[in-house]
């Protein structure tokens, strides 16, 4: 009888715990106690779930230290089932109507829009319902889903593009916009540079105000969005520093890159990329410390608590902190440096395409574009990441990631095919000599770091543990010496200590 004493006495501190904790729960929030979780269970709500991620996670015994915890009640609404039936019977639906009870115009123009478009949806269709969910949730897998398709479909339009001539390229842009397909020239930044031109009495500025443009909150939300993406500061600022050297090296290409020197180092290098690193830091920094603790919606009680949990909805499921550490080994070096040539090599693909398919930079597809990569890009590095942090348990590259390289080669490959004679532009001798000598001292660097540094200090280990292995042999020599010079009786083994002396072992042998 004395057995279920335990048993109250632990419902009825659970009980106590969950009347201290009223508060949080009525935020939308669990107790944040792991402790209280596994040794005080609920016998009531036995469902509560202590986890690390939400799918393709590792369990909690193996749980990176960079990973944050996550505390789930494992709410599984209408929200998160899977739809296939109800997204079958629509389009099947759609696909009887159009077929029944419409009728199909006599424009084969119009009808051939329509059925790559209709192609398009069904293809999307098919894969926000089945396709294969990636590292995020948040704010719905399905939306990730839906990027992975639409990262797909545009692989193929730029496939199909590189197979055309250059005429038939930039023709079927026609088809996408009709304003499309006329040559468009190239604004050049450079010119007066001037910060305060005492020529112009009425605006000594001008210059200032004329850099002034729509680009400059773009390259803040760019770079807020991109140290979003690879959470490192040093990172950012190297990949920033780095386009800014690309542009001058090749504003013999482009006039778009052709910018004054305080327009490279100073509005874009410190305020706009700048500025956009610094927020992006302080929102990783926030993201890092943010408790992960995730009720359902119908659990909250009050209205103040479900609106907190809608908005934290389209906040991240849960947090990992990257470290990249390029100088721990080579493998992660050259990850780390092919990182950084994909990010530059896509930054130069968005002004060399709208060079060659004559997009004027305002233009929606352009902006399309930028849109497509901010969506796709964080799932890219965090594929890239897990690839390269775990090998054995991430064995084989990332989907999104995959795509996305396979989309920014092809990018550089319609660039190269479109308008070689731009890209073959003999580069200056000066520039030239720069990116040798760079190149050289990253080399020089690679080899000594993970190559003779290593040689080196394995000889200089052997060397230490020979002369440690010489230095005892000699000290137990020596002590063997001593001790057979003193009394003139050899010293006592580890038996005789055992037994006593040969006299007493005879008189208990006897």
């Amino acid at each position: 009888m004395a057995k279920p004493e335990p048993k109250k006495s632990s419902v009825v501190s659970w009980a106590s715990r969950s009347a201290a904790a009223e508060e949080q729960v009525n935020n939308g929030s669990l107790d944040p106690s792991p402790t209280d979780v596994s040794h005080h269970p609920s016998p009531t709500a036995p469902t509560a779930k202590h986890k690390s991620g939400r799918l393709g996670s590792r369990e909690n015994g193996s749980r990176r230290t960079t990973e944050s915890e996550v505390f789930d009640d494992g709410t599984n609404t209408f929200f998160w089932r899977a739809h296939t039936l109800t997204v079958l019977f629509i389009l099947t639906c759609a696909l009887v109507y159009v077929t029944l009870l419409e009728e199909t115009p006599h424009d084969t123009a119009y009808n051939t829009k329509r059925g790559i478009v209709a192609s398009i949806l069904v293809f999307l269709c098919f894969g926000v319902t089945q396709a294969k969910d990636g590292p995020f949730t948040r704010p719905h897998p399905a939306y990730w889903r839906f990027w992975l398709c639409v990262t797909v479909v545009y692989e193929l339009f730029l496939i199909f593009i590189l197979f055309q001539t250059v005429q038939d390229g930039r023709q079927f842009m026609t088809y996408i916009d009709p304003k499309l397909g006329v040559a468009l020239p190239e604004r050049d930044y450079g010119g007066n540079c001037l910060i305060y031109d005492p020529g112009n009495a009425t605006d000594p500025y001008h210059n200032i105000w004329d850099k002034l443009d729509g680009f400059v909150p773009a390259h803040f939300l760019g770079w807020y969005i991109k140290t979003l993406m690879i959470r490192d500061w040093w990172m950012c600022m190297i990949i920033s520093v780095m386009f800014e050297f690309l542009e001058y090296s090749l504003e013999h290409q482009l006039p778009n890159f052709s910018e004054c020197w305080w327009d490279h180092w100073i509005m874009d290098v410190l305020v706009c990329n700048g500025l956009g690193i610094y927020c992006g830091m302080k929102t990783l920094g926030w993201l890092s410390m943010k408790p992960y603790q995730w009720q359902g919606l119908w659990n909250i009680p009050t209205y103040k608590g479900k609106i907190k949990r809608m908005a934290f909805q389209f906040t991240p499921y849960s947090w990992v902190k990257f470290e990249w550490k390029p100088a721990s080994n080579l493998r992660r070096w050259l990850a780390v440096c092919g990182i950084i040539f994909m990010f530059l090599l896509a930054e130069l693909n968005t002004f060399y395409l709208k060079f060659v398919l004559w997009m004027p930079p305002e233009h929606y597809l352009v902006l399309l574009r930028l849109v497509f990569f901010v969506n796709v890009g964080g799932v890219a590095m965090r594929e890239i990441y897990d690839f390269m942090d775990d090998p054995k348990f991430h064995k084989k590259l990332g989907q999104q990631a995959w795509l996305v390289a396979a989309i920014t080669v092809t990018e550089f490959l319609i660039v190269v095919k479109y308008d070689p004679n731009t890209i073959l532009l003999p580069i200056p001798f000066f520039v030239t000599q720069c990116w040798v000598l760079g190149i050289v001292l990253i080399l020089t660097w690679t080899l000594w770091r993970f190559f003779i540094r290593d040689i080196t200090m394995r000889y200089k280990e052997t060397r230490r543990r020979r002369q440690e292995g010489a230095g005892d042999l000699d000290r137990a020599l020596g002590n063997g010496s001593g001790n057979g010079s003193g009394s003139g009786s050899s010293a006592p083994t580890g038996r005789s200590k055992l037994n006593g002396s040969s006299e007493s072992v005879k008189h208990r042998k006897s």
